[in-house]
C-alpha cells in the first residue's frame, strides 16, 4: 500500500463526503477509493469512517487522522517543491473555481503565460457564479467578488475594483443621457438577481440611493452582459465584466462624476488549510493581472 496515495484517498472521501465523490477528483474508479481505504483501516487496525445506505462520515479517529493526514501530504507537496528549486516550476493538478464572466474576460485569456511559466502543471477551473463548497468540490482557491460570507474563511484580497453604471450608445440614443441617480429610474435596468437593486451613489459628500426598475433580472453576470450589448438597458457592473466594450467605446459609462461602492477580489482557501505553493502562484498571478 502507498501511504501517501491511501492518506490522499481518505482526505478527498472525507472531503467530499463520498466515496464516488473522491473517486471523481482523483479520476480513479469507485471501487479503488473503497479498496484503498479499507487497506488504510486495516494497517492502523482502526476503523476511520462509518458507512451506512445512504451516508458517509468520519469516526472520532477518522477526523483526527484527517487533521493529521492533511498537514502531512501538505508538508510533503512543499517539501517537493522546495527541493526541486524554484526553476523547476509547480506541477501536479490546481483546481479552482471563479465567476463564469469575469474568469472567461480577465483570467482565460491570459492563462497561456501562467502555463508555459509551470509546464509541470495542469488546472481545473470551475465557472459558477454561485459561492460553491471549496471543501466538497476539492477547490484549492475560489476568486470571489464583494464582501465575504463566511468571517472565518482563509481569504487574501487581490484587487479592488470601480464599478459603473453602464450602457451601449444605441441604448442612450433612445432614452437619452442620465444626468443624476435619480434619473434612473426613468431607465431600463438589468438586474443582476445576486445583488440588491437599490444603488448607492456618492458625489463629495452628497449621497444619492436609488431603486432601480427593470422587466428583466438575471442570475449571471454573463446575462447582465448580453442583455447590455443587446441595447437592452443599462446596468451597474464591476468595470472589470465589460473592460473589452468600455476600452472600445461598445459600451459607455454614465454618471462619471458620481461614484458606486469599490468591489474587492479575493483569493478564498479552504478552511483550516495553508494555502498550497500552486495555489499562491496562481493568486500572485490574477493579482498581476489586475494591476496593470
Amino acid at each position: 500500500m502507498d501511504r501517501l496515495q491511501a492518506m490522499t484517498t481518505f482526505m478527498r472521501v472525507v472531503e467530499t463526503g463520498s466515496f464516488s465523490g473522491a473517486a471523481r477528483q482523483l479520476h480513479v474508479g469507485q471501487p479503488a477509493v473503497s479498496k484503498t481505504v479499507a487497506q488504510l483501516e486495516d494497517w492502523l487496525q482502526v476503523r476511520l469512517l462509518i458507512r451506512s445506505t445512504h451516508s458517509l462520515a468520519p469516526t472520532d479517529a477518522g477526523l483526527r487522522f484527517y487533521e493529521r493526514a492533511r498537514i502531512a501530504i501538505q508538508e510533503v507537496d512543499e517539501a517537493e517543491l522546495e527541493a526541486r528549486g524554484a526553476g523547476a516550476g509547480l506541477s501536479g493538478r490546481l483546481r479552482v473555481s471563479a465567476a463564469t464572466t469575469f474568469a472567461r474576460l480577465m483570467i482565460v485569456p491570459r492563462l497561456p503565460e501562467f502555463l508555459a511559466q509551470h509546464s509541470s502543471l495542469d488546472i481545473d477551473i470551475l465557472l459558477d457564479d454561485r459561492v460553491i463548497d471549496v471543501v466538497a468540490e476539492g477547490i484549492d482557491m475560489a476568486l470571489r467578488m464583494g464582501a465575504l460570507s463566511d468571517s472565518t474563511a482563509v481569504a487574501r484580497k487581490l484587487a479592488t475594483g470601480t464599478r459603473s453604471v453602464v450602457a451601449t450608445p444605441n441604448y442612450l440614443g433612445r432614452t437619452g443621457m442620465p444626468k443624476m441617480p435619480a434619473d434612473l429610474v426613468n431607465h431600463h435596468a438589468l438586474v443582476y438577481s445576486q445583488l440588491d437593486d437599490t444603488w448607492a451613489f456618492r458625489r463629495g459628500e452628497e449621497v444619492a440611493s436609488v431603486t432601480v426598475r427593470g422587466r428583466v433580472r438575471l442570475s449571471a453576470a454573463e446575462g447582465i452582459r448580453a442583455g447590455v450589448l443587446a441595447d437592452m438597458g443599462l446596468a451597474v457592473t464591476s468595470d472589470w465584466m465589460f473592460a473589452p466594450e468600455l476600452a472600445s467605446g461598445e459600451v459607455q459609462r454614465l454618471l462619471p462624476d458620481w461614484t458606486l461602492p469599490t468591489i474587492d477580489l479575493w483569493a478564498v482557501y479552504p478552511s483550516g488549510r495553508l494555502a498550497s505553493a500552486k495555489a499562491r502562484a496562481f493568486a500572485d498571478f490574477v493579482g498581476g493581472i489586475l494591476a496593470k
